[in-house]
């Protein structure tokens, strides 16, 4: 509860809640103008004005962050439809601070509260309250995560509530504060009191206006301009709820092996590929086994690189008592398919058994975070090693071999098959981070906020690196781009010894890269390119042109 609480005192400081601030104090503001020149249709404001406004938004947030998800999932409605209502209840508040008998009208239901003020009609603070945790979610932080993927997953307890109770009230008390201060403001200013019903007006107006930023998701835009200032409080608050493994032999990659507590549950797959008639394993079929869990997503080009690592140990020793298990848990939504990821994971040539965790059932019991991840235990069903990122293999085979050897003193293995001194090459290589193309994840886009739906875009006359830019009309999706009205250009400047595209359609893909320029046909469901290798790390300017029929997801690089 006490990191529930401050991770909500970060989030109701941090750039997510700006965009309610106006309605918090312009509300507060409307409703603390008392008296004056002109005469109130609503009465005398009700002082407890700002607490009803701030203990709906509490009420709301926590119902709906928990239990949301999960209702609409069992009523088979779409997920975001409490947002869509909560953005329609705030226009017709905003409408109701201008016109009254629309706020009556909308009150009704909420008369009860009535009696908290003196007032003729009752404060519309708490349905204020209960439409903006509706409408508005803030920053997904590390505690707002953890309570987001449990009422998702339907995996409520009392921990969970009182871990959501504890940031909804963190995140209040801020918001408290200024709808407080909204308030003081008014009653220590003559032209409020005195021009009531303007000030009424102006915070329907702001009201009317959030809404329709919600819609064109303006305040998210907002927030990705302004620095994050809470980023170092938001990862220390990521420690405090998780656990810091930055040191000792569990942390991710460690030399010697350690005692991380009991492997995790393997569960909930929607599928089984590569086991004998796609079956689930039993836990008959893993006993005194040493297990390799890898977690990986089949387009992702770093998992890419990894898996063929992890598929020579599979081979290398699987004869010897080693079970490797790929958990295929989705970074996309065209991943949760299955007949996709067994196309993928044929593309691959994995051969092990892979659970389809198309739910994340696995990925939330082993409280996973990455792409690729793999976790060793040994053959008494204990973690004793982790690993996060590509390389690394020379050290896990290393961990296997010292395992297979406790489990079977007798066992004659054959030699190593990766080298130590592999394990560190290239790892201190300045590479650009993974670049998302679609407007959900837009990252490094030169041109501003990348928006969902159709737009022309002009190449910048220059690009800063690890950015990106457009040409031409393309049709901007949550997860992808894709060129409309003839073909479409794209410019990125990237530094690293690779890049790599994810891309899926029907079309043509050339790009130009140091004045070499190639060109590849482009068929099938989404999966990895390679566009640039070269053996040493460094900078450069790559620029493409997809004809129509393409959808590009993102660029990675190595």
């Amino acid at each position: 509860m006490v990191i529930g609480l401050l991770g909500g005192l970060i989030t109701g400081i941090s750039p997510c809640v700006l965009p309610v601030l106006p309605v918090i104090l312009l509300s507060a503001g409307a409703q603390g103008a008392r008296g004056g020149g002109e005469e109130s249709n609503d009465g005398p404001a009700s002082r407890f004005h700002p607490y009803l406004v701030v203990t709906g938004l509490v009420v709301s947030f926590t119902a709906f962050t928990l239990l949301g998800s999960t209702l609409l999932s069992l009523l088979h409605l779409p997920q975001d439809l409490i947002r869509w209502i909560g953005i329609v209840m705030l226009a017709l508040i905003g409408l109701g601070m201008m016109l009254p008998r629309v706020m009556e009208i909308l009150e009704r239901p909420f008369a009860r509260f009535q009696r908290f003020g003196g007032s003729k009609n009752p404060s519309n603070g708490f349905l204020l309250g209960l439409v903006l945790g509706a409408a508005y979610v803030p920053c997904a932080g590390p505690v707002l995560a953890a309570v987001a993927v449990a009422g998702a997953t339907g995996r409520i307890g009392v921990d969970t509530v009182a871990l959501a109770l504890s940031f909804a009230i963190g995140t209040a008390i801020p918001l408290l504060a200024f709808a407080l201060a909204g308030r003081g403001i008014t009653e220590r200013i003559r032209a409020f009191r005195t021009r009531q019903r303007a000030i009424r007006v102006t915070a329907g107006v702001v009201m009317l206006g959030l809404s329709v930023a919600l819609v064109l998701d303006a305040p998210a835009a907002l927030q990705r301009r302004l620095p994050d200032y809470t980023a170092s409080l938001q990862a220390r608050t990521d420690s405090l709820l998780h656990g810091d493994s930055s040191s000792g032999p569990c942390r991710p990659g460690a030399a010697k092996l350690g005692d991380c507590g009991p492997l995790p549950a393997i569960e909930g797959a929607v599928a089984w590929l590569n086991t004998p008639g796609d079956q689930p394993l039993t836990q008959k079929d893993r006993a005194g086994k040493v297990t390799l869990v890898d977690f990986f997503a089949y387009s992702c080009i770093n998992c890419q690189r990894s898996v063929p690592g992890i598929e020579k140990l599979h081979q290398t020793y699987a004869k010897y008592g080693l079970q490797v298990i790929g958990v295929h848990s989705p970074e996309y939504a065209f991943e949760k398919e299955v007949d996709n990821v067994r196309g993928g994971v044929e593309r691959l040539g994995i051969t092990y058994p892979v659970a389809v965790d198309s739910n994340l059932t696995t990925w939330t019991n082993f409280d996973n975070h990455y792409w690729p991840a793999h976790y060793l235990a040994d053959a008494k069903g204990n973690v004793r090693q982790t690993h996060v990122g590509e390389g690394g293999e020379a050290t896990t085979e290393k961990h296997i071999r010292e395992l297979l050897k406790q489990a079977d003193p007798n066992a004659s293995l054959p030699a190593p098959v990766f080298s130590e001194a592999n394990d560190d090459a290239g790892t201190n290589s300045p590479r650009t981070p993974e670049t998302y193309l679609g407007s959900d994840r837009a990252s490094g886009f030169a041109q501003g906020a990348l928006h969902k739906g159709q737009h022309s875009f002009s190449f910048p006359s220059h690009l800063q690196a690890d950015t990106f830019a457009l040409d031409g009309t393309w049709k901007v999706e949550p997860q992808s781009i894709a060129p409309v009205e003839g073909k479409g250009r794209l410019r990125l400047s990237y530094r690293g010894k690779q890049v790599n595209l994810v891309v899926s359609g029907e079309g043509d893909l050339t790009w130009t890269v140091n004045g070499q320029t190639r060109t590849t046909h482009v068929s099938g469901v989404p999966n990895g390119m390679e566009l640039v290798h070269t053996d040493e790390a460094g900078s450069g300017e790559l620029e493409l042109e997809a004809s129509p029929g393409l959808q590009l997801y993102s660029f990675t690089f190595g």
